[in-house]
């Protein structure tokens, strides 16, 4: 026990310097380490197994609308990425390039993959040819490199992430459309039944689309920092690329027509919102659907009944075996570091069990989430472990809802938009729709639309900002 070391948990407060607070999470957390290569973080086997599960579940549910996955180069070549003019324009300031092998200067620059469009369709141009060769949907999980030049967050802004980005291709309008709604309502499951996190569903304005599609669709989230993080996208790209790329195929009567085209991502951003949404002074908080582990055994060992409460615990790993349960029993660490030490990491339960329990027949169960203890009989520990992970889930998704609301504006007029932007608040607003308006309220308030949420009400009056009728409602706040 001598060797024991020192514990130093969270020094700063969440309400307090958030940047700070955040970056001590991930650390303490053994989430993510930084690297010599700014922008570019580790993510260590904590962050990656919650990646891994939410992949698994997603991948699950595309291939059950009939996606398949695939995998395409890194590198892209420049004449590429130069097809699609508005792609490229809204892309090149993050384009990463790649101009020598060795000392040799390269004929061609070769772009690292930003998202895959542009390497993709060059091979969906040669393989669709007839009507019968639709729909194409393929899949990728990959890493992307966007080099950009504001503040990088680890999971939140990186210059390197991972992520999953599906590009389809269909006959009709109609049913690219339809996919476009089914992938985006994938997404906020994702967010609100895995991650535990309220999610938006709306419409992106067009100055906020993706560059080069018709329109973006996308759900967002509002964090505890009085910021929004944009939390995934999925796009109409209409016949864009397919007329850029010459992607046409013969119709069922004999003439060349043109495939409607969809992309959608979702990517390790992920990870981040979830740590900042949960989250407290003490670390971190993990929902129990993607947590790994779901829970943690922790023996209280005197000399005397060590190998008694050893017997038992691993009498209750074995009881607990269609969860993710990890026996803590090293010996040179005491109980009480254990508790401190799993509870920074976010375990959502702690299993406590000593030699007194062991007389009561009986464990201790301590919600991460509430630090609230509860004593169960060993013959129920396995049904009371299942209720209790459901009871944290939803309870961690009732807050964060809870939070959200209590944090969102509806703003009547721009004296109220303005006093709630300074206030880190989200706004809900009547708006014009227009461009002009929304550079001008970025540029006085240093807020940004976020979407137009797929379930408006009647508009009736002038817009929050400026003198044109509204026509929407609409979601505002700062961003990451």
């Amino acid at each position: 026990m001598a060797d024991e070391p020192k514990l130093v948990g969270i020094t700063a407060k969440k309400e307090q310097d958030f940047s700070e607070w955040y970056t001590q999470v991930i650390q303490k957390a053994e989430l993510a380490d930084y690297t010599d290569v700014s922008g570019c973080t580790v993510f260590r086997p904590r962050s990656y197994a919650i990646w891994e599960k939410v992949s698994r579940w997603f991948d699950d549910k595309i291939k059950k609308l009939g996606v398949q996955n695939a995998y395409f180069p890194l590198f892209i070549p420049e004449h590429h990425l130069m097809r699609e003019k508005e792609h490229v324009e809204g892309f090149t300031p993050e384009v990463a390039w790649v101009t020598h092998s060795g000392e040799t200067k390269l004929n061609e620059r070769l772009a690292v993959r930003p998202t895959s469009e542009t390497i993709m369709y060059a091979s969906y141009a040669k393989w669709i040819q007839s009507h019968r060769d639709l729909p194409l949907r393929l899949n990728q999980w990959c890493s992307v490199v966007r080099w950009e030049f504001k503040h990088p967050m680890p999971f939140i802004r990186t210059r390197e992430f991972l992520w999953q980005e599906g590009h389809t291709c269909f006959a009709t309008k109609k049913e690219a459309e339809q996919e476009v709604k089914d992938i985006v309502a994938l997404y906020k499951q994702v967010y609100e039944e895995l991650y535990a996190v309220p999610a938006i569903m709306g419409l992106k304005s067009d100055k906020e689309k993706f560059a080069g599609a018709d329109y973006t669709t996308s759900v967002e989230t509002f964090v505890p920092s009085g910021k929004a993080v944009q939390a995934a996208t999925s796009h109409f790209l209409g016949q864009n690329f397919a007329k850029a790329f010459d992607i046409k195929y013969l119709d069922e009567q004999g003439k060349h027509a043109y495939p409607y085209q969809n992309s959608w991502g979702m990517s390790t951003r992920t990870i981040g919102i979830m740590i900042m949404v949960h989250s407290d002074d003490k670390g971190l908080i993990v929902p129990p659907r993607i947590a790994e582990p779901q829970g943690v055994i922790v023996p209280i060992i005197f000399e005397k009944s060590k190998e008694e409460v050893l017997k038992k615990c691993k009498e209750l790993l074995k009881k607990l075996k269609k969860y993710k349960v990890h026996l803590d029993d090293r010996e040179e660490y005491k109980s009480g570091w254990k508790y401190n030490n799993w509870e920074m990491k976010g375990v959502p339960v702690r299993i406590e069990i000593g030699p007194k329990d062991i007389e009561k027949d009986q464990v201790v169960f301590v919600r991460r989430d509430t630090g609230k203890k509860e004593f169960v009989k060993f013959a129920d520990v396995d049904k009371r472990f299942g209720e209790l992970l459901e009871e944290i889930q939803q309870n961690l998704f009732d807050k964060a809802k809870k939070f959200v609301k209590d944090n969102t504006v509806n703003a009547k007029d721009w004296k109220e938009f303005m006093k709630a932007a300074k206030e880190k608040k989200m706004i809900y607003a009547q708006w014009c729709d227009t461009t002009e308006c929304e550079e001008q309220i970025k540029e006085k308030s240093d807020v940004k639309t976020l979407n137009k949420p797929f379930d408006q009400p009647k508009v009736k009056g002038k817009c929050v900002h400026c003198d044109r009728e509204a026509k929407v409602m609409c979601y505002f706040a700062k961003s990451y």
